[in-house]
């Protein structure tokens, strides 16, 4: 099943399209990242699914519905984590997570999500007080704090350090093998490797690729680097056979080839190439989104 359906999504914003003619589908509990430079209409088109903003053309279905016109019902099925959230400081984690919990039916334990996303800790400290690592996790877990059907993650790892990162990714693989469908916005390409069963890749409001992380471009079938150290200086072999290669310089070396490495294009290497030939902005030509936390009423 579809969870996600787009044909023909356009928004412009004046002279620009922010988003031109995109066309995508997500299945079902599917863990999907949606990559792109700034300015690309990555947010633009998660605003549009989430129903914060209006399409200009095309033909949008979330779980069935135009999130446009969707009910609060609706509402129900999905969780969103914002680039920023505000207006939270007095409340705790404890309070707030607690309060929107009650707005869902079927609502996580407050202690599961406090303890999902690592606040045992600062529970009961005002939000004022916390880091804003400490106020990153606080948003991932009022998205997850409804039991969601589907949850978009905007950018949901900024601010933390590695060992959060690891945690979050931990978390997100729990929330995919309960059958959670997950559309994840990101600039970290590890991120997207390690939890993405596809990605796509979106630039000038188009999409430019798509496919798994492990196939993305091409990758898979591109001729890998073998690189060894020989007579003082490093050599490099492009090579579509490197385990034929590496076979053959065991032998010349009579065993152990010197600080020998293969590698293939890494996902970053690819996704730069997709996007080199389009121009960047710092933004997508479109007004700030005026949207705070929004739960079903």
């Amino acid at each position: 099943m579809t969870a996600i359906s787009i044909r023909g999504l356009v928004k412009a914003y004046g002279a620009k399209r922010a988003v031109d003619g995109l066309d995508l589908d997500i299945e079902t509990g599917e863990v999907f990242a949606l990559l792109g430079p700034n300015g690309a209409g990555k947010t633009t088109t998660v605003e549009i699914l989430e129903g914060f903003r209006t399409a200009d053309a095309g033909e949008v279905s979330v779980l069935g519905s135009d999130p446009h016109t969707a009910n609060r019902l609706w509402r129900n099925r999905i969780g969103i984590v914002l680039q920023t959230s505000s207006g939270l400081d007095l409340l705790t984690p404890r309070e707030i997570l607690a309060s929107t919990a009650h707005t869902y039916a079927n609502p996580r334990s407050v202690e599961e999500v406090i303890a999902a996303v690592g606040l045992q800790e600062k529970a009961d400290v005002r939000i004022a007080g916390l880091s804003g690592g400490q106020r990153r996790r606080l948003d991932v877990g009022l998205g997850i704090v409804g039991r969601p059907e589907l949850l978009f993650l905007d950018e949901p790892t900024t601010g933390f350090d590695p060992q959060a990162r690891r945690d979050f990714w931990g978390l997100i693989r729990t929330l995919a093998s309960e059958g959670t469908t997950i559309l994840l916005t990101t600039h970290y390409l590890d991120e997207a490797e390690h939890l993405a069963d596809r990605v796509g890749v979106i630039a000038g409001g188009r999409l430019l690729a798509l496919d798994t992380p492990a196939n993305l471009g091409g990758r898979a079938s591109e001729e890998a680097t073998v690189a060894w150290l020989e007579d003082g200086e490093r050599r490099t072999l492009r090579t579509a056979t490197p385990t034929l290669e590496v076979s053959r310089l065991a032998d010349r070396f009579g065993g152990e080839v010197p600080e020998l490495v293969v590698s293939r294009p890494s996902l970053e290497d690819t996704y730069l190439t997709l996007i080199a030939p389009h121009v960047t902005q710092d933004d997508e030509g479109a007004p700030a989104a005026t949207t705070t936390r929004k739960v079903p009423a």
